[in-house]
């Protein structure tokens, strides 16, 4: 590792963040490893089971708030953030129609797993010919790291009321990365919560899975139970998730910060296959092939056909009775997955009255 002096590592700093930003990141921050507060929080998430299924959330231990336990020698967190809202997004629109699947948001383009892990490597690319070799390893959801927290000591923004990170000039579409380093590089200030008195989130969350502020119950949010959640949607919660098919983005989309919100310059981001205008009959009638191809590349894939059709049966349940949607519930009334059957058999209840 490098020696520098703390001028060398201010100057460092200030051109890491003029490479991440040429790198197409809106935000680039420091902080240090310290996330006790954090680690007291989640530690509290998950011995009120909060967490659902998700238990690689509680098995890594204290590795996700204790940075170095993860990777040795780590001192610093390089955070950045990138906007990913699409132009032509209509996301009302799509909630307002019945007959239309809603796709959350982040997964309407390319996957952004790779797209930025690839610029966090050109970025310790840049470093590494600046000052020579250093320590350093890159993440996009790919360990167990609390990027919301880094993100918020980092000056990124703050966590919002729904668990989100929050900027007063960005909003919070946006996915977040990080490289954690052993540089002791010097760190930003962090931001102050600018929530205040509002409640909008948890007001407008379908399933008031925002049990209080700053405190998610995953095991009603429609983001769990539609990608997370393997097995069958709780019945009653299934009336509440409308026409979401993966996701929700309702405590972002009313959220008023997000009158901030900066669009993306990113082609990779923009919707594919006509995702974000997609009937629900015809996502329904796709067989697993069509499946693997229409959402390549998409983070859609990993939940894979049998829940894709688990899905779009319980929004197919909750839109308004009509002869189309029975006959294509029917033609999966035998599906081989029980899974698939049972979901088809709830949502013909609703249909055929």
């Amino acid at each position: 590792m490098p020696i520098l002096s703390d001028s060398q590592l201010a100057r460092l700093a200030d051109q890491i963040k003029s490479w991440g930003k040429a790198l197409g990141f809106q935000q680039v921050g420091i902080s240090d490893v310290h996330l006790d507060e954090a680690e007291q929080q989640l530690h509290d998430w998950l011995a009120k089971g909060l967490h659902g299924e998700m238990g690689y959330m509680a098995k890594h231990g204290t590795r996700r708030s204790r940075p170095a336990e993860l990777e040795p020698g780590t001192q610093r967190v390089i955070s950045v953030r990138m906007d990913y809202l699409p132009a032509a997004s209509d996301m009302q629109a799509n909630l307002d129609d019945a007959q239309r699947s809603y796709i959350s948001r982040y997964a309407l383009g390319r996957d952004y797993h790779k797209l930025m892990r690839n610029r966090l490597q050109k970025l310790a690319n840049q470093i590494s010919h600046e000052i020579g070799e250093f320590g350093y390893r890159a993440f996009v959801d790919s360990a167990p790291v609390l990027e919301k927290a880094i993100a918020a000591k980092a000056g990124l923004g703050w966590v919002g009321k729904h668990s989100n990170l929050l900027n007063s000039e960005a909003g919070s579409w946006f996915f977040l990365g990080e490289l954690y380093t052993d540089l002791a590089l010097p760190v930003d200030d962090r931001t102050t919560d600018h929530c205040g008195t509002c409640t909008t989130c948890l007001d407008v969350c379908p399933t008031r899975a925002i049990i209080a502020p700053y405190i998610v119950d995953a095991r009603r949010c429609i983001s769990y139970l539609t990608i997370e959640l393997r097995g069958a949607i709780p019945v009653e919660l299934r009336p509440l998730i409308g026409n979401r098919i993966y996701g929700c983005d309702d405590c972002q989309l009313y959220c008023p910060w997000n009158r901030f919100a900066e669009l993306t310059a990113e082609t990779d981001f923009q919707p594919r296959h006509q995702l974000d205008a997609l009937g629900l009959i015809d996502a329904f009638s796709w067989d697993e092939e069509t499946f693997q191809s229409r959402t390549e590349g998409s983070a859609i894939r990993r939940i894979g056909h049998e829940r894709w059709l688990r899905n779009i049966a319980v929004a197919l349940g909750n839109a308004p009775p009509a002869a189309p949607i029975i006959t294509a519930l029917k033609s999966r009334a035998d599906h081989p997955s029980a899974l698939v059957r049972e979901h088809v058999s709830w949502a013909l209840s609703r249909q055929i009255r």
